[in-house]
């Protein structure tokens, strides 16, 4: 076996036993994994350093300003009440019986600034309400807000996930962005037709800190009051911080290349790092002038404070990704791939999906698998686009016991058993993961490269068996699982 496959086998075995068995933390192990790649590839040590800190600054240099004024824009929308403010107006929009639909679509859009835990914490008085008042059950409703977060939290920027992805990959953001969004959607939309069936399995209205089971009991309950709608920004203000970066991004990918005032200006203001920061500014000051100045800079700072792993974890990932390319591994791997006859486009998704579900860590899992991809890009002939996709998708899918998000999702519904667990959670987020992959490799077919009829069946029937194998198991909630 060469030397550079070799290493690439013993640099990621190495890395996944630091991750999930000593103190190593994820940087570090990433930063020794990358030195036992290149040495196992013969590579010089002063080579390979040099290829380390140029990865690192590298992608770092085109994404930290992005994932930081991302952040700062999150905290705003939580200490405001934007987020309640854009699900109230959903659920005015989709209208009354589709109350989950429009929890969803508020998942979508929350999610792009603000991380998926902190915003299903802050939207889920909301779910308690509407089930109270409407008589529909919280786990459906919960659930769907919860995978629409999760959904976005994924795929559209400036989480720092897809951005970390975007930048590994070279992918214009703009295109990832809008490829993101029309993914996003579709595997929301769908992915209700269990859900809702599993909400009615599991009817639950909240009453206090206890929980109805049957609509009958609900009847004879009173509405609860939700916040005021003069205690809540406008929907200008609310959506702005948004949708005018998303705007501009979209519009300066789309205008093409021109000498103009018009271009020059559209370029200056639709750039990722100018659009993102133009959201900071309209949230810190549409949203936060009702909130003391000391309160929200000590909220912003405490945001900012959690990015710094994020950053360094994404600047491994760029290190990771240069000393593969500077080991000349990529050509090796990807003729071992091409011989293997693996659909090309499987190999992110799988890594991606293998890692969410060894050590839990969402974004830590899409940035390494389009580490690995990397270098297999332009060998195979693949679309980067597509590439990043795959990537981002692949954590969505079978969220468990090691995944934080998945405690909190069950906890806040009162569900205890570890196989209702598996069942309302993590296989929606299964569902969901295998609706994304199949839209992603029927959109390759199409629009992208080296795709096959064969690609989009693939995820359907690894679905299908995590399906059949959870109705043959009796899983029990250990102990420190039940409430």
């Amino acid at each position: 076996m060469d030397g550079a496959i070799l290493g690439i086998i013993v640099g990621i075995t190495a890395m996944m036993v630091m991750i999930i068995k000593t103190r190593i933390p994820v940087a570090l192990a990433m930063v020794l994994s990358c030195l036992i790649m290149g040495l196992f590839a013969g590579m010089a040590p002063t080579e390979l350093v040099n290829a380390i800190k140029s990865g690192f600054g590298g992608v770092l240099g085109g994404i930290g300003l992005i994932i930081a004024f991302g952040v700062i824009m999150g905290a705003c929308f939580e200490k405001s009440g934007a987020a309640v403010r854009m699900a109230k107006t959903f659920v005015k929009i989709c209208g009354k019986g589709r109350e989950d639909l429009a929890l969803g679509f508020t998942g979508v859009l929350v999610a792009i600034p603000v991380f998926c835990d902190s915003a299903y914490v802050l939207l889920h008085s909301l779910v308690r309400a509407i089930s109270r008042n409407t008589g529909k059950s919280a786990v459906g409703l919960g659930v769907t807000l919860a995978l629409g977060l999760l959904i976005t939290h994924a795929l559209v920027p400036p989480t720092p996930g897809p951005v970390a992805v975007s930048g590994i990959l070279g992918v214009d953001l703009g295109v990832y962005m809008m490829w993101g969004l029309a993914v996003s959607i579709p595997m929301m939309v769908l992915s209700l037709i269990y859900i809702r069936k599993v909400g009615q399995q599991y009817y639950r209205v909240p009453n206090g800190e206890n929980w109805i089971t049957s609509e009958a009991d609900w009847a004879n309950l009173e509405n609860v009051k939700e916040t005021k709608d003069e205690d809540l920004p406008s929907n200008f203000l609310s959506f702005g911080p948004i949708l005018v970066p998303i705007a501009l991004i979209l519009a300066n990918t789309m205008i093409g290349e021109g000498t103009s005032f018009f271009h020059t200006f559209l370029q200056l203001v639709g750039n990722p790092v100018v659009a993102v920061g133009i959201g900071v500014l309209m949230a810190l000051y549409g949203l936060t002038t009702q909130i003391d100045r000391k309160e929200m800079i000590g909220s912003m700072d405490d945001a900012l404070s959690t990015t710094g792993l994020i950053l360094v974890v994404t600047g491994c990932g760029g290190a990771m990704g240069a000393v593969l390319k500077a080991s000349g591994a990529g050509p090796q791997v990807a003729e071992v791939i091409a011989s293997s006859g693996i659909p090309p486009l499987l190999v992110p998704l799988a890594i991606a999906s293998m890692l969410r579900l060894i050590q839990g860590s969402a974004t830590a899992s899409m940035m390494v698998a389009a580490t690995m991809t990397l270098p297999l890009v332009e060998t195979l002939g693949l679309d980067p686009v597509f590439v990043a996709l795959a990537c981002a998708v692949g954590p969505v899918g079978f969220s468990h016991l090691n995944d934080s998000y998945f405690h909190i999702i069950s906890r806040t519904l009162g569900i205890t058993e570890l196989s209702d667990q598996l069942k309302i959670w993590s296989l929606t987020s299964t569902i969901a993961w295998a609706i994304g992959a199949s839209i992603i490799m029927t959109l390759n077919l199409f629009f992208g490269k080296g795709g096959t009829l064969i690609d989009p069946i693939i995820p359907l029937a690894v679905l299908g068996a995590i399906v059949a194998w959870m109705k043959t198991r009796k899983l029990d909630a250990p102990k420190e699982v039940a409430a």
